[in-house]
């Protein structure tokens, strides 16, 4: 009974942040409603025994991934006023018209196809612990887990080597 009333809490928490983040005209108070969400997803996450997932959430995206778009919003300038001008007229109708259908396509969805519990899985272990990640993501994913991390290390050598270089062509067009 208490999860369900901790559930309730944080779903509402997260919904209430979504909302925000949406409805905010201040681009910082649209980050902080996202935050509130990547937290209430975690204490969801954790309801689900999936401590390690809860804690990658709050480390990764709570943490480092707001900490990036605060500094993006930062250094746009959230002082300046907007360059867009008026908006199109009738947009928020055919907003709202367009998220009142697709939030009736997903109910009709939900009711023919909606699979619950663990046991729609089999007998797979399907929580977020550090051994079942570490099972799947070294068993059966090894050579994808590998190629994404050679991916990953050569556009990250490839952005090294772009920087240094372009730097350096752009001192000898200085010197010329």
């Amino acid at each position: 009974m208490a999860e369900v009333v901790v559930f309730g809490i944080f779903a509402t928490v997260a919904l209430a942040g979504a909302i925000s983040m949406i409805a905010a005209h201040n681009p910082v108070y649209s980050a902080i409603g996202l935050l509130s969400t990547m937290f209430a997803l975690a204490v969801m996450y954790i309801l689900l025994d999936a401590h390690f997932v809860a804690a990658v959430q709050v480390i990764v995206y709570a943490g480092a991934v707001m900490t990036l778009f605060l500094f993006v919003i930062m250094l746009i300038g959230v002082d300046k006023p907007d360059a867009y001008g008026r908006q199109v007229p009738g947009q928020r109708i055919v907003t709202a018209v367009i998220a009142v259908g697709l939030f009736a396509a997903i109910v009709l969805a939900a009711r023919s196809a909606w699979i619950t519990g663990s046991d729609a899985f089999g007998t797979f272990e399907l929580n977020g612990t550090i051994e079942n990640v570490a099972d799947e993501l070294f068993g059966t994913w090894t050579i994808v887990f590998l190629s994404t991390v050679m991916l990953l290390t050569i556009a990250a050598l490839g952005t090294i080597a772009l920087a240094y270089f372009g730097i350096e062509v752009e001192d000898e067009e200085a010197t010329l």
